[in-house]
């Protein structure tokens, strides 16, 4: 058999093409919505069922309106709000979606145990927020399971923005942390700069595989920030002091506040270098 060559196979193909170019245009044309119909119908967003109650039936969120005035009122103002869903096939959405079906907490005039308190339990925001499980399952994180801290000590489910503080108002984001955090609220004589920026700028708040939930791990830290630059011979200098000499490097000796040298990193009293 005679080989066909490229050359001809391939004008071969483009002559096939051109002759059934309807069908073939159909053909594209179906697998195009296919996959505009694939990728816009797959992604949904976090599809979650309510919090179910032994018992008691959805009653929608005007009922909670009766007793609870002043953060319904305010409710409209919260990011949450966006889950207030309206309509018949949605009174679940509401309240409720966080909360639980009301009718026995309503017919029991707010007893407790007939009502769910995310406060208490986490397992209601980890419905939506997937990821903040895995967090929380690292070995350095706020002790949320144990039931020592809340999600809401942090966030503001309904009024306002749900990280409390946050935006352009940095200050009172770090007073959310430095409500239990008092040894790093300061005042420092001798501040350091990343407290400007932020507790979260070093700190993941809900959980890293670093101690003290860092963002980063030893010296990779203060190095985002503080620039390291290696002279000519064996001067290494970081932030315009020599970090070398006497032939041993600091840095090997622990990262910059283990190895006995910025032990104040959040701010000093009476070192301009962040010591003691």
């Amino acid at each position: 058999m005679k080989p066909v060559s490229f050359t001809s196979r391939n004008a071969a193909v483009k002559a096939w093409v051109y002759r059934h170019r309807g069908r073939v245009g159909v053909a594209l044309l179906a697998v195009s919505l296919a996959v505009v119909a694939i990728s816009c119908g797959t992604y949904t967003g976090t599809l979650i069922a309510p919090p179910q109650i032994a018992g008691a039936t959805f009653v929608g969120s005007k009922s909670c309106e009766q007793c609870h005035q002043e953060i319904f009122r305010k409710f409209k103002t919260a990011d949450h709000a966006r889950l207030m869903a309206k309509g018949p096939n949605a009174e679940d959405m509401g309240c409720e979606s966080c909360h639980g079906a009301g009718s026995l907490h309503n017919e029991s005039g707010g007893a407790h145990h007939t009502i769910i308190n995310p406060r208490r339990d986490p397992e209601t925001c980890f419905q939506c927020h997937l990821e903040m499980r895995g967090s929380f399952a690292t070995v350095s994180h706020h002790p949320l399971e144990d039931g020592k801290v809340s999600c809401a000590d942090c966030h503001n489910p309904h009024e306002g923005r749900m990280i409390k503080g946050g935006g352009t108002s940095q200050a009172s984001a770090n007073e959310t942390c430095t409500k239990c955090h008092t040894a790093q609220q300061g005042p420092f004589i001798f501040e350091h700069e990343a407290m400007r920026e932020g507790c979260t700028t070093c700190h993941n708040p809900h959980g890293s595989v670093n101690q003290k939930m860092l963002v980063s791990r030893n010296q990779d830290l203060c190095l985002k920030c503080h620039f390291q630059q290696q002279n000519v011979g064996t001067s290494l200098t970081i932030g315009d002091f020599t970090h070398q000499g006497a032939g041993r490097t600091f840095l090997s000796e622990g990262t910059c506040w283990s190895g006995g040298c910025h032990e104040a990193v959040h701010g000093s009293l009476v070192n301009k270098h962040l010591r003691y």
